[in-house]
This record gives structure tokens, sequence and C-alpha cells, in this order.
């Protein structure tokens, strides 16, 4: 029987981790970051290193018996940024060809609906 799973992808402009658990979200099943793959700490949230991350993650889950996913991207979020990363896409793709059935894509970068004041006082920064 075809167990299913959920890969929460959070990608960052200098990081990417991607843990894959089960449907509740209490039990998580593989993870793995940019920092475990590569050596450079530049390189660390680039998309050639989101889909190494992508393949030894989609690996260890396996093993565990998971082979459907339902993606969860997640970008930094809040006040200072909204998008995920460039290596977010990239993870996505490496996930279906290690061998992974993706059901749905969706982002949950948390944003804010009235968040706290930008920095650099009333007439913002003046250069």
């Amino acid at each position: 029987m075809a167990r299913k799973g959920i890969a929460h992808i959070f990608s960052s402009f200098n990081n990417i981790v991607i843990s894959i658990t089960d449907l509740t979200g209490a039990e998580t099943i593989a993870r793995c970051s940019g920092g475990m793959v590569t050596k450079s700490a530049k390189d660390e949230g680039s998309p050639y290193v989101a889909m190494k991350v992508a393949q030894v993650a989609a690996e260890a889950a396996m093993e565990k018996g998971i082979d459907s996913l339902n993606v969860r991207v997640r970008g930094k979020g809040g006040r200072k940024g909204g998008s995920p990363g460039r290596g977010a896409q990239t993870a996505i793709r490496a996930l279906v060809r290690a061998g992974m059935k993706i059901g749905t894509i969706e982002d949950v970068t948390p944003h804010p609906h009235d968040g706290t004041k930008p920095k650099g006082g009333k007439r913002g920064r003046r250069v």
C-alpha cells in the first residue's frame, strides 16, 4: 500500500531545509539541509544544492516506505521578504525525479496582515 507524507521545504536565499513528515506532521521521517550536503556556506541556497538535498531526503523517505508527497513550500516570510528562495522549484523537480509522486503543492509562507513598523523612521532612510 502506498504511504503518503508531507514534504516541508523551507527555502531562503541562504539555505534550504527539507523535512518529510507523516500526514499529521507529528513524526519526522527524513530531513536534510544545505549544510549537510555542501562544504561551502555560500552555496547552501543554490539550486544545485537544493537538488542534492531533495535527493537525500527522498531516498531516506523511500527506505521507510513513503512514495507520495504533498509539498508545502515556505519562504522567509514576515516583514523582510515574501518569496521562497531560488532552490525551492529545483527541490520539487528533484523529488519527482527521485521517484516520488507529488499530490498538492502549496505555499505556506507567513505574511503579516499588519506587521511591525519598518526601520528608518517616518520619512524612510535618507542617503
